[in-house]
């Protein structure tokens, strides 16, 4: 992975961009989550409006091989709608907060979406056979008269086009007070868990009537409560593992085998504070908006508003790599603070090896940091570098003092494009970018 910062190795490269071009974005097209499946093949995002759209990758053309498989529409449904909570008076909107995609056992494959309150699992399956001879009733679907029916018809199963279906086959509702802001699968591939600003419940995928509360962080009296759970996950390899992080900058390992409820955490992983550098906003930009384990469960990485940090689970006291994301951003703190950018909720993810990570950024800039070379690039995702296997140029922002020609000043920036959702291809170096209602997809250029 060398070639994160466009080294020898490779270059990234513009592949597709999905989405409209339309200078009014409608709310309900702001994709709020990007998912690729365990082999990669799939992509799916979620939006503000509730749907659910899958992208499969089509294989390479023989007649064009130096072109690779691009990603096309595969299935698009409405996974959730709008509610109303009656007891509450509350509007439970319908966007989607987060997309699981679950191991394929079959020839179908299963996907749990969740939005504030409800969690929903999909079954995604292809049909290209229909049934047709029925006894009881005509080809148009007419019932027919029994007494009519002279001889018995053996059915049989003609081609059809192909047709993608999407079966909600469980429905995961009633059990958070609050919003639920993660949902992981466990490695067991029968549990997974669902954690809100307050709990975590721990689900079976066949049960929908009753869950486990493992994490339970209310206070008796809530005008005690001094932080809220931002993100869980559950360890890639050891079932009984899981962490959460907290709005503090705190992360909790716990083992679901010491007690029924995980109260008391295993490890506390915190990194100390330099009094030098407190502010006002350091309890802000401190709270963590993403955790993930690598692949490897040897690590996690963790992402707060100024930074990405990667711990080693074997050492608490502070992380083993950190790195900046935009410590221009510093200065304009108080700014980001009255537009309400500085509580924007950016996630991170590992490449498939674990050697680089890529996390999103303001005016449409990504970063990627190469763990191994200690190298970092900062693209942008934008429609001028949009043609096919366009190379992406590196980015540079100005802090001040002279700026040079490809530079662009920090006080140009644009706070209301925001990468917040990132995912990365689990083998290949293929990336997907969520830059407000459009999905970008980028890839390595061969050299």
């Amino acid at each position: 992975m060398a070639g994160v910062a466009g080294g020898n190795d490779f270059q990234w490269c513009f592949s597709q961009v999905k989405g409209a071009i339309d200078e009014d974005v409608a709310e309900a097209d702001i994709i709020s989550t990007v998912e690729f499946n365990y082999s990669g093949d799939l992509l799916a995002t979620g939006d503000k409006g509730g749907r659910v759209v899958i992208f499969q990758h089509e294989q390479e053309s023989k007649n064009r091989p130096h072109l690779r498989g691009e990603y096309n529409v595969y299935s698009t449904f409405q996974s959730h709608e709008p509610e109303f909570d009656y007891l509450k008076s509350l509007e439970i909107e319908e966007k989607i907060n987060k997309i699981r995609w679950l191991p394929q056992q079959n020839a179908a494959h299963f996907l749990l979406s969740t939005n504030d309150k409800t969690i929903k699992l999909w079954k995604i399956s292809e049909r290209d056979k229909r049934a047709e001879g029925y006894n009881l009733k005509d080809e148009d679907g007419r019932i027919r008269d029994p007494y009519r029916i002279t001889s018995l018809r053996v059915p049989v199963l003609m081609p059809m086009d192909l047709m993608v279906e999407a079966s909600p086959r469980r429905i995961f509702a009633n059990a958070h007070t609050y919003h639920i802001n993660s949902i992981s699968v466990n490695s067991d591939h029968e549990t997974y868990l669902s954690a809100d600003d307050l709990r975590i419940n721990l689900w079976h995928l066949e049960i929908t009537d009753r869950s486990f509360n493992i994490v339970d962080i209310k206070p008796a009296n809530m005008e005690e409560l001094t932080e809220v759970i931002t993100a869980a996950e559950c360890h890639p390899h050891q079932c009984n593992v899981f962490v959460y992080s907290s709005s503090k900058g705190t992360i909790r390992l716990c083992d679901m085998r010491a007690a029924a409820l995980c109260d008391r955490h295993s490890k506390f992983f915190e990194e100390p504070e330099d009094p030098s550098s407190r502010s006002f906003f350091s309890e802000i930009i401190s709270s963590i908006s993403d955790v993930k384990f690598s692949h490897s469960g040897r690590y996690m990485m963790t992402r707060d508003y100024l930074s990405v940090k990667v711990w080693d689970l074997n050492m608490e006291n502070r992380p083993v790599e950190t790195y900046q994301v935009h410590e221009y951003l510093r200065s304009k703190l108080c700014s980001l603070y009255e537009n309400d950018c500085i509580f924007d909720k950016f996630e991170c993810c590992w490449n498939g090896s674990d050697s680089a990570i890529m996390t999103g950024s303001y005016n449409n800039f990504f970063r990627m940091f190469d763990r191994n070379t200690r190298r970092d690039i900062t693209l942008e995702a934008s429609r001028e570098s949009s043609k096919p296997r366009a190379t992406l140029k590196p980015r540079k922002v100005s802090t001040g003092g002279k700026r040079k020609k490809d530079e662009i000043s920090v006080d140009s920036l644009d706070f209301n494009k925001k990468i917040l959702h990132t995912a990365w291809h689990p083998k290949d170096n293929v990336i997907a970018v969520a830059a407000t209602n459009n999905l970008y997809i980028f890839q390595d250029k061969i050299n």
